[in-house]
């Protein structure tokens, strides 16, 4: 058994685990991930990664009753990595692979972004961990897409090279929002206001920061019609329960909109790829709004609502990931290749 330090390197919190995992860099080997300890830390309170992994060492060698010495480490981090260097600017770290490994003794270091690190989960996830939206025609050697809602938009893809998958994260969140109907092109210029762009990105609507917008925007839209509407400052969440609860019209609406716009867009990045090793949902939101993303289909209804391509996507296995913990399992995944 090898034993690996992974982590999750946010703004907000630093997620590290310690896993043990098989001789083998075959991706089937993960399912047999061990964890040994984990932690988490603000990650504001520090001023870089190397002290948060050395008080890690320290607690994990108070519970383990041993050093831990890992073979290789592999970091998620939350924003651009470019040739194993990282700037979170919102931490003012600068994370370089050759410096973490002087520092912290370990052989091999690799930092990856953190939705690279979803696709690799998504190979390490059980039955367990999936809620299939639809069953499509499975085709063992062909494309994985992976589209994550959650702060922002993630994309990324999965490509078979032999027995192995190799991950390929993109922008494509920052994609421009296609809006379909007339509803979603007058609340595109509604943004266009607001923010003062001319320009509107995906990831402004099919997001977490997406959701208050849309009910602003149908707020004020059935004001100026005369209706009397609720309040206007709900945040994200409580939208989307109300939603799921059937107990406000508006949110209803709000996430009938969110929802679609959500389905077009994987409907979108699926015509790109023809994913038919399946289309995975991961991100934050995509779990918690799954009596949303399945009521009246919805979703599915957007996702396949191409025209004469439609046929194409209705064989696309569709899942959404129900482990929060993909990005960890992806993340040892890819420390078990070095």
């Amino acid at each position: 058994m090898t034993v690996l330090l992974v982590g999750d390197i946010g703004g907000t919190k630093t997620l590290l685990r310690l896993v043990e995992m098989p001789n083998s860099n075959d991706t089937t080997a993960n399912l047999q991930q061990e964890n040994r300890y984990e932690a988490i830390y603000p990650s504001q309170d520090y001023a870089d990664l190397v002290p948060i992994v050395r008080q890690f060492f320290a607690a994990a060698s108070q519970e383990l009753g041993e050093t831990p010495t890992p073979r290789g480490a592999c970091f998620a981090i939350a924003g651009p990595v470019v040739g194993n260097t990282s700037t979170l600017s919102n931490l003012n770290w600068e994370l370089t692979s050759e410096r973490l490994e002087q520092e912290l003794g370990i052989p091999q270091v690799t930092l990856i972004n953190d939705f690279a690190a979803v696709g690799y989960g998504v190979l390490g996830l059980s039955p367990s961990d999936l809620h299939t939206l639809q069953a499509g025609e499975p085709q063992s050697a062909a494309p994985i897409a992976v589209l994550g809602a959650g702060t922002g938009l993630g994309e990324a893809f999965l490509i078979r090279h032999l027995e192995d998958y190799f991950v390929y994260p993109t922008e494509g969140g920052h994609a421009d929002f296609a809006p379909r109907t007339p509803l979603e092109y007058e609340f595109m210029q509604h943004l266009q206001r607001r923010l003062g762009l001319q320009r509107i990105s995906v990831e402004r609507v099919v997001s977490g920061m997406g959701i208050q917008p849309i009910y602003q925007f149908l707020s004020d839209r059935a004001t100026a019609a005369g209706s009397t509407v609720g309040a206007a400052d709900m945040d994200p969440a409580a939208i989307s329960q109300a939603a799921i609860d059937k107990t406000d019209p508006l949110c209803e609406q709000t996430m009938q909109l969110f929802v679609e716009a959500y389905g077009a867009e994987a409907g979108n990045f699926a015509l790109k790829l023809l994913p038919y090793g399946g289309l995975y949902l991961a991100g934050g939101i995509a779990a918690k709004i799954l009596p949303l993303i399945e009521r009246e289909n919805r979703f599915l209804n957007a996702f396949e609502y191409k025209g004469r391509m439609s046929p194409l996507l209705q064989r696309v296995p569709v899942y959404v990931v129900l482990n929060p913990q993909v990005g960890l399992i992806g993340a040892a995944i890819c420390a078990a290749r070095l």
